[in-house]
């Protein structure tokens, strides 16, 4: 039996970094299947998403939302241009800014796309239970960690 416990790994104990990551690859993994029925990447859908306000982004704020570096997302956004997803257009107020839209066939898969991912973040949120409170806290939590660090050191 003594060798049996000596055989048993043991799992050491995670840190929040460490939760939080492991579960966003999870949910990553969920979302980019789901995602894979409308020949839609992650990425693609982040950019879609941002854009379906009908606003018009830079790709400053799309890079941004869609947490990508901005040579991946203008490679990305020319080929979603070439699909027909994205169209680009010089902004109305200031010419020198480019402003990117979702095309009417982007609508479309936005529109697709989020009714999948939707009812999949119902499941979910059922089998969690607890009424969106881990969205609120995890809201809570980013805004606590978007304050400089020079702020929080100084309020220690």
């Amino acid at each position: 039996m003594r060798g049996a416990r000596a055989t048993m790994a043991t799992e050491p104990s995670r840190d929040l970094a460490h939760q939080l990551s492991r579960a966003e690859r999870l949910l990553a993994g969920h979302m980019t299947a789901i995602l894979a029925a409308e020949n839609c990447t992650l990425e693609e859908w982040r950019v879609l998403k941002i854009l379906a306000d009908g606003r018009g982004h830079i790709m400053t704020e799309v890079a941004d939302f869609a947490m990508l570096p901005a040579p991946t997302l203008t490679k990305l956004v020319d080929r979603m241009v070439s699909q027909g997803l994205v169209y680009r257009r010089a902004d109305d107020r200031d010419r020198r800014r480019v402003l990117a839209y979702l095309s009417l066939h982007g609508r479309d898969l936005y529109e697709r796309a989020a009714e999948l991912l939707a009812a999949a973040e119902a499941r979910l949120a059922d089998a969690m239970g607890g009424n969106g409170e881990l969205a609120t806290l995890l809201d809570r939590l980013s805004d606590i960690l978007a304050v400089p660090a020079a702020r929080t050191a100084a309020s220690a």
